[in-house]
């Protein structure tokens, strides 16, 4: 596409100007471009035309008449003035009105023939007769357009604005369309357009604002041949930047980590457990990575429970024992903390050191990096700030739990002379999102738990059945087990009614006067949530209330019990998270999720998905399935390029064919020399974002 199409501004185009560029910045669009990418949210089925006489009430349609009489008439108050047109088409009449456009009465006059499309009414006068109240119309003996756009074809219908209608944007597409048709260029090299029997650029843009196709349900569902040109092209562009991506980090020239793994076989004798065989295989793809001169770049994704950190211990003792040091980066100051308690017993048994670097904690050890006195470093974002230097940075692993980008995996890759790095997921994606997400890295699964696992049974419980909850407590606790009782906020809102957990402990110790219950939550200072972890992993609390800091990390194979209250206000992932934390010893473990009021649709399914499912794989495709691809995983903060067009979900198999051929065109051209249509496409889209590839 000619660059200008990029940037000529609509303001500029014949029939929009300064006033209506305005109302179509507040809809993102300012440049021609902008506007062709616009897309209709859905269409109307405007072509048919019956009698009048033959009309049904309550449904939309279209009809075509003569106009016999039009006058304004003021409602008795004056405060309405209703513009009323009586039309003919020999068979029976309809009253069309338009309340507060007085303006109609110089556009619909008496003896001309118009098309009209909207719901037919039943006449408020004499209760038969029909009527259409502002319906869409169009001119048929002037139509100044020389084209019906908004009748007797399928019409295309935006998203508005406040002072812009459907009609107008619809117009303003007309005319901006009109003006860019002879400049939409395609750079799609034709081998692919014909391999995938995808349709030409200028022929996908017509036909997904004014069809000309009858297949209404494929233009609906936006899989038509022009839909899924343009999704192909998003996709293609993405895949395309993926491709760059890792083509250039597998000529980046990394470690050659040359340990015999003797530290990795020490670990394995100290563990009270068998690694599965998943984990085996994983170990294996990762130390063959780490053998290799070239910089690893791998994502491990793995199911609550299923042993991803002991994998990635194992990488960062082959690093160590390599001679060179390693980081975990983890999304937030608690889970950062959640995973030094876990590691530090067991890298200090080892004879190695560790550290402990986040923003709040005062006791900031960077001479202990910078010396590489200190193995094994375990951060948040300030891993990445300006002061922290490594003597000898050879892996970095992030626990990435959908909250880093690929800007902060670039930043925390330049720390080190191209150090290593492993991407953890806190909970699974699925496989169309981790190739969007995920796409410049290479890919492995740990899909296997522990052996003599039992799966969690999940419960929905109402607090009308507060009782059965207590009781169920009770027993679990009194056999010497342990539970967890999680809350959504720490102190009572006067918005939300939420059930604090500060409130929470006290109605608990009314309830249980026997027991000991103990409270953490995230404005607790480290040292006092990890003296309360330390407790309830020692068995000196019986029941710990919580808000979501236990949400991933935290290890107690005794507690088998965990109950969220307020459940309906949480995401389907966070749930699968938290209830990750219960069901890590032999026993049988239980999920009680109580929700409270009316549950939207969405919440109801949430629930039923906790309830159904207890796979993290399939829990995350259902997650998917509900609320789609944009918000599932904060694409948006990720520092991936936005999708306008495409749908994850809706074009999955689409996504992978696009995939192979960007993978394909950028190993045969991989600076893309021969294709500088596409280049310039793959520079807009992905903005700066390939540029720290490059130099990183």
């Amino acid at each position: 596409m000619k660059r200008d199409l990029f940037d000529y501004p609509v303001q500029y185009v014949k029939g929009i100007g300064p006033k209506k560029a305005r109302l179509l910045a507040r809809l993102g669009i300012k440049s021609v471009h902008d506007a062709l990418y616009y897309l209709p949210y859905r269409y109307e089925d405007r072509r048919f035309s019956p009698d009048i006489r033959s009309l049904r009430y309550e449904t939309l349609q279209t009809v075509t008449g003569k106009v016999l009489s039009a006058h304004l008439v003021e409602t008795t108050r004056g405060r309405m003035k209703i513009f009323e047109a009586v039309i003919s088409d020999g068979t029976a009449t309809l009253t069309a009105k338009w309340f507060n456009q007085p303006f109609m009465k110089k556009l619909i006059r008496p003896g001309i023939s118009v098309v009209l499309s909207g719901v037919v009414k039943r006449s408020f006068i004499w209760g038969v007769g029909y009527e259409m109240h502002n319906p869409e119309y169009e001119i048929v003996d002037n139509d100044a357009q020389g084209e019906n756009i908004h009748t007797s074809r399928i019409v295309p219908v935006y998203r508005t604005t406040a002072g812009m209608s459907t009609r107008t944007i619809r117009a303003a597409m007309f005319s901006i369309l009109n003006h860019a048709r002879e400049n939409i260029i395609d750079y799609m090299p034709e081998d692919i357009l014909k391999r995938n029997r995808l349709p030409s650029l200028k022929v996908a843009i017509e036909n997904v604002h004014f069809p000309d196709y009858d297949n209404l349900e494929e233009l609906q569902r936006g899989i038509s041949p022009y839909h899924r040109r343009l999704s192909f092209d998003e996709l293609f562009v993405l895949q395309t930047g993926l491709a760059i991506m890792k083509r250039a980090q597998s000529y980046t020239k990394g470690i050659s980590f040359s340990a015999k793994g003797e530290l990795i076989k020490k670990l394995i004798e100290k563990l009270p457990f068998e690694l599965t065989s998943a984990q085996k295989r994983v170990i294996k793809e990762i130390l063959s990575d780490m053998k290799s001169p070239r910089a690893m770049n791998r994502l491990v994704q793995g199911d609550v429970g299923s042993g991803k950190t002991i994998v990635a211990f194992s990488a960062m003792l082959q690093a160590i024992e390599s001679g060179y040091q390693a980081a975990l980066m983890a999304p937030t100051e608690i889970l950062a903390e959640q995973h030094y308690m876990n590691l530090h017993g067991l890298i200090e048994s080892m004879g190695l050191k560790s550290a402990l670097l986040t923003g709040s904690r005062k006791e900031k050890p960077l001479e202990e990096i910078s010396s590489g006195e200190i193995d094994i470093v375990i951060g948040t974002h300030a891993l990445i700030q300006k002061g922290v230097k490594f003597k000898r940075l050879g892996l970095v692993v992030i626990d990435e739990q959908h909250r880093f980008g690929v800007m902060q995996r670039a930043l925390l890759r330049k720390k080190g002379i191209n150090p290593d790095v492993l991407v953890m997921t806190a909970t699974p994606i699925p496989r169309t999102l981790s190739l969007t997400l995920y796409g410049d890295l290479d890919y492995s699964v740990i899909d296997e738990l522990p052996p003599n696992r039992k799966a969690v049974i999940t419960k929905l419980y109402r607090p009308e059945q507060k009782s059965l909850i207590y009781s169920f407590i009770r027993s679990e606790v009194k056999k010497g087990r342990q539970a967890y009782v999680v809350y959504p906020v720490i102190e009572e809102s006067e918005k939300l009614t939420l059930k604090d957990a500060i409130q929470g402990k006290e109605r608990l110790e009314r309830v249980f006067p026997e027991f000991r219950i103990g409270l953490i939550h995230g404005r607790m200072k480290p040292h006092e949530r990890e003296e309360i972890m330390n407790r309830f992993k020692e068995g000196n609390i019986d029941i710990l209330v919580s808000t979501t800091v236990i949400e991933v990390g935290v290890d107690v194979p005794n507690a088998t019990l965990m109950l969220i209250v307020h459940a309906e206000r949480f995401g389907l992932s966070q749930l699968h998270q938290l209830r990750g934390r219960v069901g890590r010893g032999a026993d049988q473990s239980y999920c009680l999720l109580l929700a409270y009021g009316r549950l939207s649709e969405e919440a109801s399914r949430r629930l039923q998905v906790m309830v159904r499912y207890t796979d993290g794989f399939r829990v995350a495709e259902e997650d998917f399935n509900i609320r789609g691809p944009g918000e599932l995983f904060g694409t948006k903060q990720s520092g991936m390029p936005d999708l306008k067009v495409a749908n994850l979900l809706r074009d999955a198999r689409l996504l992978e064919i696009a995939r192979k051929e960007a993978f394909r065109i950028v190993q045969e051209d991989p600076e893309l020399i021969k294709h500088p249509r596409l280049r310039s496409i793959v520079e807009r889209f992905w903005k700066d974002r390939l540029e720290i590839f490059r130099t990183g």
